[in-house]
């Protein structure tokens, strides 16, 4: 059924029937916060879901002294203590493609930040996790009735003794079997609460 509208001029004209062309929706009128600032928002989520999952607790140091989160995880089964922690560095790029190739990816820390997560022996045991993200925000998370897909990945690892090698920033290895969600802090914090390394 075709219905009147009316126009600018005031006469009423007649809808032709048929389909319509599809709507292109339009772009959001997202804030104006720097893409990076954004990508360390985001990272925090990411960080907040893992925890929650894995039934963490997180605080942040105050005031941050290199380190960004620290993760806490109590259970009857650590032989250590009833609750262990971790420190965690977060890092965000947009500069690696998702699903890197090669078993690791390559990384540039500060040899500030590096010497603060090689350093060993430690109370506190200290992981870098690094977040690969699209580069543009339209393609950062979906959301729908099945579920909220962030996009794209974070990935842990322990730089404890490893050298400084740059004369300002060293490149490390980040290997892409290390992904980490839930489980995989779960089984963190199960190695170091029985005494051991992450």
């Amino acid at each position: 059924m075709a219905l009147a509208q009316p126009d600018p001029g005031g006469t009423a004209r007649a809808e032709a029937p048929g389909p319509r062309p599809p709507q292109q929706p339009e772009a959001p009128l997202r804030g104006s916060l720097a893409t990076t600032a954004c990508m360390e928002t985001l990272q925090v989520g990411y960080l907040h879901a893992v925890a929650a999952a894995a039934g963490c607790s997180l605080s942040q140091p105050f005031p941050d002294n290199g380190i960004d989160w620290h993760v806490s995880h109590g259970a009857a089964a650590h032989t250590v203590d009833d609750e262990v922690t971790i420190k965690v560095q977060l890092k965000c790029t947009y500069q690696i493609p998702p699903h890197p190739a090669g078993g690791a990816f390559s990384f540039t820390l500060d040899n500030a930040h590096l010497a603060k997560l090689a350093r060993h022996p430690v109370a506190v045991h200290r992981i870098l996790v690094v977040m690969i993200v699209p580069r543009s925000r339209d393609d950062w998370l979906r959301a729908g009735p099945g579920g909220l897909d962030l996009r794209h990945c974070c990935y842990w690892t322990n730089l404890a003794g490893h050298p400084v090698t740059g004369r300002q920033r060293t490149t490390v290895r980040v290997p892409t079997s290390r992904i980490f969600d839930d489980r995989a802090l779960c089984d963190i914090m199960a190695r170091v609460g029985a005494g051991g390394r992450p």
